[in-house]
């Protein structure tokens, strides 16, 4: 009877059709998907641009111009002497800071002692990091309160000084905030909910963080202002007198600036505390920047712009005109001529003004055109010539876009094309700042 039963289960085991095991889900998953696309190959990168003659243009070399005496004439210190936090030496050294240049030998330690400062400097001297290592060494970021401002007058230098900030504090775990006039109002009150320890900004959007109630500038003790020339001026002042209203009686206030005039007198009258006085402007126009002018009819100007940059061996320049018109019709020359260039003026959306920032500091272009947006403090360490496509209108003017070329204490050259109504001009800025403007020679293969 046994074998009988298992003869008929052999049978209906054989009637039955077979059962595959049930499939894997992520087998499933794969057999449903839609066959792979067809990836185009890599596109190989973009040519390099050119600068002339159709020749590649290869990220400009390093620098390695000598400098001039305004950055190496210094007492000898060492950041070291200034009992720095270990980790603030660190990233000053890190940055490829070797030894304080004079106007951050005679800056730092007054600064570290609580003292105000009036400090007058050229360009392209350090001034940056002279008020950014105080900051940094008096700041502590186990305390989660704004304990420090820099006010800067442009959206551009306001990046450039977080950027410094964010280099020279890498080891310090600051939170370092950057809030312009371009930048979304919104974010910037979310990212207040957050700590942050270092604000950097414009006067009006700070102000207006300020008032909000978001920005709470209880514990904010140091505000220093780049720049303070432009930061004083009418539009300004009023601004910055409210907003150091909101920080402590007993806050720190630092003022650097390439020049002084005489609205700096009554600010610091009114809100400054004894400030230890700096001047390191014994002449103001910067050494190492060799200036020349020619004069060039309007109609001629393109042309002769043309020979300069077939003729000049140029890492990078900066070409500046007197109107954001103008700047974007020489850049569309330029470029039909055969030259790569890049353009910036104040008109620009903010982000795309700080993309062309962005790449031309990082060498992705050889030329510059520019509104006078562009003069003040932007640190570009290549740049060896500036061309004042326009002649400026004033002499401060002047002075900040030649400060362009020559940074930190490199050698460069400053070309003006000027047209009979501009003499008057040039010849008021050698008088009034003791320098000398020569008259461009014929052979221009010599000047750099």
């Amino acid at each position: 009877q046994q074998q009988q039963q298992q003869q008929q289960q052999q049978q209906a085991a054989r009637q039955q059709p077979n059962r595959q095991p049930p499939p894997n889900r992520n087998q499933q998953n794969q057999q449903r998907q839609p066959p792979q696309q067809h990836q185009p190959p890599a596109t190989p990168a973009m040519a390099p641009p050119t600068n002339g003659g159709g020749a590649a243009s290869m990220p400009p070399p390093k620098d390695m111009r000598p400098k001039t005496e305004d950055v190496t004439a210094t007492k000898g210190n060492d950041f070291e002497d200034y009992f720095l936090k270990r980790e603030l030496l660190m990233g000053i050294f890190e940055a490829g800071f070797e030894r304080p240049s004079p106007i951050q030998e005679e800056s730092i330690p007054i600064a570290l002692a609580g003292r105000d400062i009036l400090a007058r400097a050229k360009n392209g001297t350090g001034k940056t990091a002279a008020f950014v290592i105080p900051v940094l060494e008096k700041a502590d970021s186990s305390k989660a309160a704004i304990q420090a401002m820099i006010l800067v007058p442009t959206r551009e230098l306001a990046l450039q000084t977080s950027q410094v900030c964010k280099d020279l504090g890498k080891h310090l775990g600051f939170e370092v905030m950057t809030s312009t006039g371009g930048s979304s109002l919104k974010d910037d009150i979310l990212r207040l909910y957050n700590t942050v320890h270092l604000l950097i900004g414009t006067p009006g959007r700070l102000l207006d963080l300020a008032q909000k109630g978001v920005a709470n500038m209880s514990d904010c003790k140091m505000i220093c202002m780049d720049e303070a020339d432009k930061l004083l001026s009418p539009e300004f002042q009023p601004l910055i007198e409210q907003l150091i209203a909101f920080m402590p009686a007993d806050r720190q206030i630092l003022l650097f600036s390439a020049t002084f005039p005489v609205k700096v007198k009554s600010f610091k009258d009114k809100l400054m505390k004894k400030p230890y006085e700096i001047n390191l402007m014994e002449e103001l126009t910067l050494k190492g920047v060799t200036q020349y002018y020619a004069f060039v009819e309007e109609r001629q100007k393109v042309h002769c712009l043309n020979t300069l940059f077939a003729k000049l061996q140029i890492n990078q320049s900066i070409i500046f005109c007197n109107s954001t018109n103008r700047v974007e019709l020489l850049a569309k020359k330029i470029t039909e001529l055969g030259y790569s260039c890049f353009y910036i003026h104040a008109k620009m959306l903010q982000q795309h003004r700080n993309r062309v920032f962005h790449d031309f500091r990082n060498g992705a272009c050889r030329n510059l055109v520019s509104s006078d947006l562009f003069t003040r403090g932007i640190d570009i360490p290549s740049v060896n010539v500036v061309i004042n496509f326009d002649f400026p209108k004033s002499g401060e003017t002047y002075l900040h876009r030649i400060g362009r070329s020559g940074r930190f204490g490199r050698k460069g050259v400053a070309i003006n094309f000027v047209k009979s109504d501009d003499i008057r001009i040039l010849r008021d800025i050698e008088q009034y700042y003791s320098t000398q403007i020569d008259e461009m020679p014929m052979n221009v293969a010599d000047l750099i």
